[in-house]
């Protein structure tokens, strides 16, 4: 009798920590990373894609019009160069290693930048949920701006849902979708509200379209636009202090006490730095040194400490405006010389599984 009390309290103490260790690894769905599956080389895709950037013009300063684009190779559109070189973003190689890293970041949902249905970002989607999946990861979309109208994001919306979301690795807060709608601003509030409201003509609410919708919170102002949309939540994408108003960290208390009353989700963003003087010479003043981790660590703990539901990383892989984790090497091209972490291309990859582990042992 004793033998078969200690084997039933066993299988108890077994079952207990199975179920505290699968909530343990549910949390990390809090920690979510944007990442760019717009890269492509030769070798896989037959051209280079985004490796070889155009230098952006000024808005109003012709000095820095047609300045052209990089080459690829050791001259590529950013201020680091990639530890894994100009990669493809369709290479089921790369995207096995990224899974990886991400996973050892700690971070639990991966935000892939969307453009619709068979864009360049698109076509190795079934790759990335399938690779995901086997490290225990979700997958999110970031709504990319390039539809026109609501009627066409709904379309747009239809094909993914149909497409993706029986998919194990798909990701679903409490049962639905979340969608971060980059420039969300740049359709009207009215426009959002005929889709986003439950008595909207064109609603998507308690139909398959439905879902957690997040837009992009900019100026101070935006609280009119938000009132107005039907959004579920909004964040901040930013990863340079100070450049708007929604990435300014001391702005934050603000925002959380505005999502409280308005029942909506917030998600501030944080990053590791922000460098993209190769792709935008005229941009010095958004430069954020990377402070060997500081300025990450800084950003991290102004999120942690308004106690947000969910933290978003900018970013995974955005190499262009130099706010990657991804391990980047030492590199140098003619004159120009790349940045790098230091001693440790993997510096960023540590320190985002330590800063997690501090937000989720918050929570």
């Amino acid at each position: 009798m004793n033998y078969l009390k200690n084997f039933l309290l066993l299988v108890l103490s077994l079952f207990s920590f199975s179920n505290s260790f699968a909530q343990k690894n549910n949390s990390r769905d809090k920690v979510q990373i944007f990442y760019y599956g717009w890269y492509g080389n030769q070798a896989v895709d037959g051209s280079l894609q985004h490796w070889n950037h155009e230098i952006i013009p000024h808005w109003n300063n012709p000095k820095w019009n047609n300045l052209g684009h990089y080459k690829g190779g050791d001259d590529i559109g950013a201020n680091f160069y990639p530890a894994l070189g100009n990669y493809s973003s369709n290479d089921r190689k790369i995207i096995e290693k990224h899974m990886k890293m991400i996973k050892e970041s700690g971070v639990g949902v991966v935000v892939v930048s969307w453009l619709g249905k068979d864009s360049f970002t698109d076509k190795s989607m079934i790759k990335y949920l399938d690779i995901a999946n086997r490290y225990d990861l979700k997958i999110a979309f970031h709504i990319e701006p390039f539809y026109k109208t609501i009627t066409e994001l709904k379309e747009q919306l239809s094909y993914l849902i149909k497409t993706y979301s029986h998919h194990p690795a798909f990701y679903k807060k409490d049962g639905k979708p979340l969608y971060y709608v980059y420039d969300s601003y740049k359709i009207s509030p009215e426009e959002w509200s005929e889709m986003l409201s439950v008595s909207g003509q064109k609603t998507v609410r308690n139909t398959d379209l439905d879902a957690f919708y997040i837009g992009l919170w900019v100026d101070q102002n935006d609280s009119v636009f938000f009132d107005k949309s039907g959004f579920d939540g909004f964040y901040t994408y930013f990863a340079s202090e100070g450049f708007v108003f929604g990435s300014t960290t001391s702005n934050w208390n603000f925002l959380a006490k505005y999502a409280k009353d308005h029942h909506m989700i917030f998600i501030p963003c944080v990053g590791p730095g922000y460098s993209d003087t190769r792709i935008r010479p005229w941009n010095e003043a958004n430069f954020k040194s990377r402070d060997n981790g500081r300025y990450y660590e800084n950003m991290f703990n102004a999120a942690i400490k308004i106690n947000p539901e969910i933290i978003g990383i900018t970013s995974f892989n955005e190499w262009h405006e130099g706010t990657q984790i991804e391990p980047a090497i030492p590199k140098r091209t003619g004159e120009f010389i790349y940045e790098d972490y230091g001693k440790d291309p993997w510096l960023y990859i540590k320190e985002t599984k330590r800063l997690t582990d501090v937000f989720l042992k918050e929570k």
